[in-house]
């Protein structure tokens, strides 16, 4: 069924009505997970699928399964799918579009009245971004059975709401066992969040692989004292330890070939007149490869016992650890293909950012198909793609799809 397109314009409208659950003013969307705006988009979700005619299962997690049933019998499905939840400033298309490009395949497959040898499956992953519940791709990581499932149900959130809680609350506490609902393979279409595609004039990334993650947690141990008394030679100010701490971070990333971010930074029992006695900071180390991760990582604890922090100790606690992964060859090169069927402009690419497809790869053969977004901007209401683009990925995710679901044993 080479002749199967999908219908850019339903797609859009998808993303614009979408973009109404968590909407905020300046144009961008604060969707966090297990939110009563994570239930309303997870409900119109669950309604449009069952349309379609798919059965959606939804695991203790939250996790969410549409199926499309094929012509085999008994065959693992092949699967599509993303993430619905956001940043507190995210935009219109992180995460969403690979929900619902897979649902514009479904939708395009079912107006054609075309099924599939192997089932389709169209998949949510609750708790992708982490800044409700940390660590990143928490749900999906227990999926593949990094996370125990009673470690995410007690994880807190801000303000001490465990995830479990917060499931039930929007009831999306579902029956099925983590890691019950199988699928042979699975594709996922996300904005690149980069500047790559754009700058090449590349339509298609054609992702190969992701970098390696570890984060952190610090705490940098001063001493309180009052700030119109306390001589600047006798100060042990925790917050310039921190400064300190953000300008190493910086320099050791560089001289590795990665990056390094302090994302957040906070100065415990602040006053304006008070000489800061604790600051805790994170701390986010990536790199394509696991050993210069390893050595980034023992220079920054060097340099943390170095003079600069004599005076202000530092403790340093590694939270998570996302080894570089590869993809599935076969899932790559019906990506590869399914761009050129269509015509567009592709490149290879690996991912900077995590995504729920790391760990998915560990259970099942996966791949990633990435589309520009403008000035490579996300996690930001700015955040922007064109409608061209958005059907870009979604015909290039059909094509592969359809590739994967209709081969035989013996292809």
């Amino acid at each position: 069924m080479s002749n199967l397109k999908v219908d850019a314009d339903r797609l859009w409208s998808s993303l614009m009505e979408t973009a109404r659950y968590g909407g905020t003013p300046d144009g961008g969307i604060r969707r966090l997970t297990l939110t009563p705006e994570d239930r309303q988009v997870r409900d119109w979700l669950r309604g449009e699928c069952e349309a379609l005619g798919c059965t959606v299962t939804v695991d203790a997690l939250g996790n969410m399964f549409a199926c499309r049933p094929g012509t085999e019998a008994g065959a693992l499905p092949v699967a599509m799918g993303s993430h619905l939840d956001t940043q507190p400033t995210g935009g219109k298309f992180d995460g969403i579009l690979g929900v619902l490009a897979g649902l514009e395949v479904l939708r395009t497959l079912d107006a054609a009245g075309y099924r599939t040898r192997r089932p389709l499956m169209l998949v949510n992953w609750t708790n992708e971004e982490g800044s409700r519940f940390s660590p990143a791709m928490l749900c999906s990581g227990a999926y593949a059975g990094v996370f125990a499932v009673e470690d995410v149900l007690a994880r807190p959130d801000a303000r001490g709401i465990t995830f479990g809680e917060a499931l039930q609350a929007i009831g999306y506490a579902g029956e099925a066992e983590v890691g019950s609902v199988r699928f042979g393979e699975m594709f996922e279409l996300h904005i690149e969040q980069g500047p790559v595609l754009e700058h090449e004039g590349a339509v298609i990334g054609i992702v190969t692989g992701v970098q390696g993650m570890r984060w952190y947690d610090l705490v940098v141990e001063g001493r309180a004292a009052h700030a119109g008394t306390t001589p600047m030679a006798l100060r042990r100010d925790a917050l310039v330890g921190a400064a300190h701490i953000v300008l190493i971070v910086h320099r050791i990333a560089r001289e590795h070939g990665g990056v390094a971010t302090v994302g957040e930074i906070g100065v415990s029992d602040a006053s304006r007149n008070v000489v800061p006695g604790e600051v805790r900071m994170t701390l986010d180390l990536r790199h394509p490869e696991s050993a210069v991760l390893a050595a980034m990582e023992a220079a920054i604890e060097a340099a943390l016992a170095g003079p600069d922090l004599a005076a202000t100790p530092v403790r340093l606690a590694r939270l998570w650890d996302s080894p570089p992964v590869a993809f599935d060859a076969g899932c790559i090169a019906a990506i590869r293909e399914g761009a050129a069927a269509a015509g567009y402009p592709a490149r290879e690419i690996v991912s900077g950012a995590g995504h729920d497809s790391v760990y998915v790869a560990r259970v099942a053969p996966t791949a990633m198909i990435f589309v520009p977004c403008k000035e490579g901007l996300s996690h930001n209401p700015a955040e922007s793609a064109t409608p061209a683009d958005c059907a870009a990925g979604a015909q290039t995710l059909l094509n592969a799809v359809l590739a994967r679901a209709d081969r035989t044993d013996s292809d």
